[in-house]
């Protein structure tokens, strides 16, 4: 069973990603895979300073989250869109991740096969942050799948419990996950 790592890259509380990410793992055990789903306010880093990696090293929050992306498949990753591009609590972790680790030479990223999402209360719905988010996943080796999906208006999309409320987005974020799983598979195989 391929296993899937699943976050968004925002802390705040009732952020529109957290909700989503949340339907995208739900779709992603409905599809066959195991799903880890992750809050990255549980991965305290500071920002990444080079100053700060030489005299005090990698902080054990990023250590731990890139023991765990290590251990996973592929991600799914819901993304929120900060002026047009990535939202820094994201763009850090992923820094902290991509450096070198004394004894553990694997990469986290490098063959890594990745899916996106993303939210926004505006009409764009985030699409223009995802562009940003699948160049930099790429150049560091993740193949970032094509079908992404971005949710707008996400200010109405919930119900109560956090599911989207149209049928037609949750096909699209189901469609999204079970291409991941499905090419996660076919790897496997």
């Amino acid at each position: 069973m391929p296993k899937i790592l699943a976050f968004a890259g925002s802390t705040r509380t009732q952020s529109w990603n957290k909700k989503l990410i949340r339907v995208g793992a739900d779709a992603g055990r409905r599809a066959g895979t195991d799903v880890t789903l992750i809050d990255l306010r549980d991965f305290p880093m500071p920002l990444y300073d080079g100053d700060l990696e030489v005299s005090e090293g990698v902080p054990e929050p990023a250590r731990a989250l890139k023991r765990l992306m290590v251990e996973h498949d592929g991600m799914l990753i819901a993304c929120p869109e900060y002026n047009s591009s990535v939202s820094a609590v994201l763009k850090n972790a992923i820094d902290w991740v991509s450096r070198p680790q004394q004894n553990d030479p694997t990469s986290a990223y490098r063959g890594k096969v990745v899916s996106l999402l993303a939210a926004s209360p505006g009409n764009l719905g985030g699409i223009r942050g995802l562009f940003a988010v699948r160049q930099i996943l790429s150049v560091l080796g993740c193949i970032v799948l094509p079908t992404q999906f971005a949710l707008a208006r996400a200010n109405e999309a919930f119900d109560d419990a956090g599911a989207l409320r149209d049928p037609a987005q949750q096909k699209l974020v189901s469609a999204v996950v079970s291409e991941l799983a499905d090419v996660l598979t076919r790897l496997r195989t």
